[in-house]
């Protein structure tokens, strides 16, 4: 069945050159670009699976932010499931042996339900790839298999996980495989830890390890090879960042760095903007430097707010997913997103996923009571799912750059670049 082709947001924009700039130069050297890409998949295997947060801002496309154990899988559009299972298929066809079993291994969640219903979609795809599905939930007191019954009229069946020597079972289920699809932000637990069955993604990409400076700073040097391919400033689609040392928002620690290098990101966005004649207020973005779910983030216009923030500022910057404290933060050039969905008009952001090598799918994050400088991963976000299941890989130069083919390609270009970063990152673990 054909994709039905859903709207493409305004780009509200008085600076379009660039933008035209941009896209002309990433489907002029459209050939090149995958070329590029081929090579780099020869080099450093793909991530099992991830998705990338963009910003749009019309002179630049940007990722910011690459979740390495995805969930929203029940927001794509049905029509990217024949994508998916066949990327599945690929994913696991690189491993070493017969792999017929698979264990997801989710978040302890019960009672967010959006996230189960994003379990269910991804154990459908899997289970659709021709392997055999169980999943084995972390919930420290599950005794019994649970079923969740969702709004959707599907259901996931979470069955405990449980360890014999060095492998996990499921009951009588041995798996050849697992699918972590568990951030682990608060440690690896032990059940997991040195086990001789196969884990992706690695463990040690979970957010109790990983930082997202360590993931720019590879996605810098990706940045910056790929631009000599398209012949463009890296800066297009590479977002500027610092980081700190250890910070302490509720003692006042750190606060001094931080300033420094937050009043130093925005000079070289201002230097930047005044290169390409952008006459938008440069900002940035102060977040966790690990952790998910949209939490420890605030936009910063003036070095000096981070030294008067509020009680309840600095309370809101102390602790991310599960109560964990934030001890470390990114300074990250803050990219407009100047994409807006309806009427009347709410800012929206595309989210790109990826199986594999391949871009699957997507939707626009949209929300209502946000600014184009704020972070949208917020209560409130609403998904429209994005309709480029063949778009994203054909573009049409006989079209102008914004439309669908042709913004859907160059979403997908700076998202595989992000995959790339990503991929790096993982060999280096």
């Amino acid at each position: 069945m054909a994709a039905q082709i859903s709207p493409v947001p305004n780009l509200t924009t008085a600076s379009s050159r660039p933008l035209d700039n941009i896209e002309r130069h990433l489907l002029d050297h459209q050939s090149s670009i995958e070329t590029w890409f081929r090579g780099q998949w020869r080099h450093t295997p793909a991530p099992f699976y991830a998705s990338v947060d963009l910003r749009h801002a019309g002179y630049k496309i940007a990722p910011v932010d690459t979740n390495l154990f995805p969930a929203g899988f029940n927001n794509l559009n049905p029509v990217f499931m024949p994508l998916c299972i066949q990327a599945v298929q690929g994913a696991v066809e690189r491993f070493e042996g017969d792999v017929s079993r698979i264990a997801i291994v989710p978040e302890s969640h019960t009672r967010n339900l959006f996230y189960l219903e994003s379990l269910a979609v991804l154990r459908t795809i899997t289970e659709k790839a021709g392997f055999e599905v169980r999943i084995g939930s972390l919930i420290p007191d599950l005794r019994e298999p649970m079923t969740v019954d969702l709004p959707s009229g599907r259901s996931v069946l979470l069955e405990p996980l449980r360890r014999a020597g060095n492998r996990v079972h499921i009951g009588d289920f041995t798996p050849d495989l697992i699918l972590l699809n568990n951030d682990l932000s608060g440690g690896q637990p032990e059940i997991l830890q040195e086990i001789a069955q196969p884990m992706v993604p690695p463990a040690a990409l979970g957010w109790s390890s990983r930082l997202k400076s360590s993931h720019f700073r590879h996605y810098k040097a990706v940045a910056e090879e790929f631009s000599r391919c398209v012949e463009l400033d890296p800066w297009c689609f590479d977002p500027l960042f610092r980081n700190c040392g250890e910070v302490n928002f509720m003692e006042g620690s750190g606060m001094n760095c931080l300033r420094r290098n937050t009043g130093e990101l925005l000079e070289a966005i201002r230097q930047k903007y005044a290169a390409y004649g952008i006459t938008c207020k440069p900002f940035v973005i102060v977040k966790a430097d690990s952790g998910t779910y949209g939490m420890g983030v605030m936009t910063v216009f003036d070095p000096e707010e981070v030294m008067s923030l509020s009680r309840k500022e600095r309370t809101r910057m102390s602790t991310s997913k599960g109560g964990m404290a934030i001890r470390n933060v990114i300074v990250q050039e803050g990219v407009y997103t100047h994409e807006t969905w309806g009427t009347p008009p709410a800012v929206a952001e595309p989210v790109v996923y990826m199986i594999d090598r391949h871009v699957v799918g997507g939707f626009y994050r949209v929300h209502t009571e946000r600014s184009a400088v704020e972070n949208l991963n917020a209560p409130g976000m609403r998904f429209e799912p994005l309709a480029f299941a063949e778009c994203c890989i054909s573009p049409d130069r006989r079209l102008g750059p914004d439309a669908h083919p042709n913004r859907f390609y160059a979403y997908g270009v700076v998202a595989r670049l992000a995959l790339v970063a990503a991929a790096r990152e993982m060999a280096a673990v």
